[in-house]
């Protein structure tokens, strides 16, 4: 009887290996082409301090343009970021270094997400998520 179990065992992972293996090809022909980025519209606003005027651009991703003055080497810093729009999290120990008054607001789509984040200089975290996307806010004093 323990024979037998293995066999149906044997021929059950056979079956098992054969649908997965199938399960990972689509329905339809890619031509071999990765799939295609979602594209991101995102609108910038940054403020050299909370209260200051605001510098507004445009920027879009896949393919690059908008009104941004670096909208290639933006792109670029926030395709290399792992997860650019994520806040720091709330229980995050942050150092207490001070990175300047400057704050931006980035809303719109990135890769097909919603983004709705603000940044700030104001303890290690944030300069942090600042530092990884410096081109997103462009030549700030």
């Amino acid at each position: 009887m323990g024979y037998r179990m293995s066999l149906v065992t044997t021929a059950g992972l056979g079956a098992l290996a054969a649908a997965l293996t199938l399960s990972g090809c689509g329905g339809e022909d890619d031509g071999g082409q990765a799939p295609k980025t979602a594209p991101s519209k995102l609108t910038v606003e940054v403020r050299s301090a909370a209260k200051a005027a605001p510098t507004t651009w445009t920027l879009t991703c896949d393919p690059v343009g908008g009104t941004h003055p670096q909208a290639a080497a933006a792109c670029a810093a926030l395709a290399k970021a792992d997860n650019p729009f994520a806040p720091v999290a709330k229980d995050a120990i942050c150092t207490d270094i001070y990175g300047g008054p400057q704050v931006a607001s980035v809303t719109g789509t990135w890769r097909g997400t919603k983004v709705d984040a603000d940044f700030s200089r104001a303890n290690g975290c944030e300069l942090h998520r600042w530092d990884q996307v410096t081109p997103l806010f462009g030549s700030q004093p």
